[in-house]
């Protein structure tokens, strides 16, 4: 039997990398999933681009109570409840000092990457309960465990639903419901690409192109590489799976040992 067989599974940042790897993977496994994301044209490519019939979107800004709501609402009426939430979608903000870094662009990243998780477990944990349980992931960073130099939106955000994660693991234990976080290390995707550039716009650190930025960061990791969208989606279905039925508050590193050793920057 899949691993994920008849599990409904709704995952937010649907539309980026993890968020479109977890997917695949998920509906391979046999789940009702369920994208959402801020932007409709990019999630109908994200659901064609999986091809299954089993992956449907809504579109949604999940720092907006209402549309959080909506997406939940939406499931329940297509799939009868929740079985696993993925809360993924997250931005990283700009890369820059604290003494220079703009305070709405502090409150813009702590508004998608902590509110926007909060709003999640507020609308999720209930029909999780009524289903009779279910499994919680939350993408953290390795900048959720230590600190991350240019990146101090980014990296309280990522602290903070570390907090948000152990909180609901104890409350949700009792609803039947775990709560983890996945925390990767710089993962091929979109926001990497961003850090990279604005690394290299910024001209502190020395680079002058965007491969200069990648292979240094990948230079810090054990591993000497970045890891893959798909490594993180294994990781999440693991823990959305019955396989990980004692897996309750935890932090899982997917970030090949830099955790272990130097800092390096971003997701």
């Amino acid at each position: 039997m899949a691993r994920l067989s008849n599990k409904v599974a709704v995952i937010t940042g649907g539309a980026g990398g993890i968020g479109q790897a977890a997917g695949k993977l998920f509906a391979e496994e046999g789940a009702h999933v369920v994208l959402v994301d801020l932007n409709e044209s990019a999630l109908k490519d994200a659901v064609q681009a999986i091809g299954d019939e089993n992956v449907s979107y809504v579109a949604a800004d999940t720092t907006d109570p209402s549309q959080v709501q909506k997406f939940v609402n939406a499931t329940v009426e297509r799939h009868g409840g929740i079985d696993v939430f993925i809360a993924n979608a997250g931005i990283e903000g700009e890369v820059n000092s604290i003494i220079d870094t703009p305070i709405d662009m502090f409150d813009k990243v702590i508004e998608v990457n902590v509110k926007g998780v909060w709003l999640g477990l507020k609308y999720v944990m209930p029909v999780m309960k009524e289903r009779g349980g279910g499994s919680i992931v939350i993408t953290s960073s390795t900048a959720g465990v230590r600190g991350s130099a240019g990146m101090a939106p980014y990296a309280t955000s990522k602290h903070a639903v570390i907090g948000l994660m152990r909180t609901a693991a104890m409350e949700g234990s009792s609803m039947g419901i775990r709560v983890n976080t996945v925390n990767p290390a710089p993962i091929q995707t979109r926001m990497m690409r961003s850090i990279e550039e604005q690394r290299v716009a910024e001209g502190k650190q020395g680079f002058n192109t965007v491969e200069e930025a990648q292979k240094a960061v990948a230079a810090g990791n054990p591993l000497r590489r970045y890891g893959e969208p798909e490594e993180v989606g294994k990781l999440m279905m693991f823990l959305a799976s019955d396989e990980s039925s004692f897996c309750n508050g935890g932090v899982y590193m997917v970030d090949g040992g830099t955790s272990a050793g130097q800092n390096s920057f971003g997701r």
